[in-house]
Formats: structure tokens, C-alpha cells, sequence
């Protein structure tokens, strides 16, 4: 029984959190441990993506997700070889995903212009973020300043 209880009161705290009041979430620095279910419906870049997260019985919040510890090359760069980088990074990114189930833990908001920040695994796969950084196809990010991937 404690173990439900424990789900249900992340599920709420999840539902509370990503509903309408991100300047208040981001202020508070609220962390949800999860894990939650998610089932992605769109790769937007390298390093984010949306899902719809299975937050209590018959219960969904589609929410934008950013890849804790990454940075992936921008889409919208004027450099070419940024633009090429970017895509790669997206198109391996959509591929892992798509592996099997995707799980989101260490939800928190913070400056990330309304997505939640999150950390990524897959079954079977395993850390999303390792798997990017091992293929070389992202930067490990700790905040602050972003540097440029190639040009």
C-alpha cells in the first residue's frame, strides 16, 4: 500500500506542477523523483521532445521534455555543418525513443521556456543522454552559456 500511495502522490505532484503555472514551478524548484511513463509524440530536436506522461490512471499531460546533462546542435543555425549536426542528432534522437518504453525522472522546471528538464531512459536501452553523448552527437551541458557545435 505505501508503495501506491508513493505513485499517487508523484502523479499529483506531476499533474500540479505541469499544469498552468510554470513561473511558480520554476520559482519553487520543485523535483519530481518519478519515474513516469511517456509515450513520445514528436522529436522536436537533438535535445527535446514532447510526450504525452502517463501521470495517473486514465490521466495524461502532454509536456515538453529537455534532456538533462545534453545540448544538441541547433536546427536554426545559420552555419550549414550546425544545420547537418542537428539533424543527425534529432533523427538519432526520434530512433532511440522509438526503441521501446521511455521513462522521464528528476522532472524539474527551471529556464527551459516551458519544458520540464528531465532525466531520459528507454527499456531496454537504457540513459538517453549517454547513448547521444557516446555517439558524439551532442555536447554534455551543465547550464550556463552554450557554446557552438561546428562553425
Amino acid at each position: 500500500m505505501p508503495h501506491l500511495f508513493h505513485k499517487a502522490f508523484v502523479a499529483v505532484l506531476l499533474a500540479g506542477a505541469l499544469s498552468a503555472q510554470p513561473v511558480a514551478f520554476a520559482a519553487r524548484r520543485e523535483v519530481i523523483s518519478g519515474p513516469v511513463e511517456a509515450r513520445v509524440l514528436r522529436v522536436i530536436d537533438g535535445d527535446t521532445f514532447v510526450a504525452e506522461a502517463h501521470v495517473w490512471p486514465g490521466q495524461r499531460i502532454r509536456v515538453s521534455v529537455r534532456i538533462r546533462g545534453v545540448d544538441a546542435p541547433e536546427l536554426r543555425s545559420r552555419c550549414a555543418a550546425e544545420k547537418a549536426a542537428a539533424r543527425k542528432a534529432r533523427a538519432v534522437l526520434d530512433r532511440l525513443l522509438a526503441e521501446g518504453s521511455v521513462w522521464i525522472s528528476d522532472i524539474s522546471g527551471g529556464k527551459y521556456y516551458g519544458r520540464v528538464l528531465a532525466d531520459v531512459t528507454t527499456e531496454p536501452g537504457g540513459d538517453v543522454a549517454s547513448r547521444l553523448l557516446d555517439a558524439r552527437l551532442v555536447a554534455a551541458y551543465g547550464g550556463g552559456r552554450r557554446v557552438s557545435f561546428v562553425c
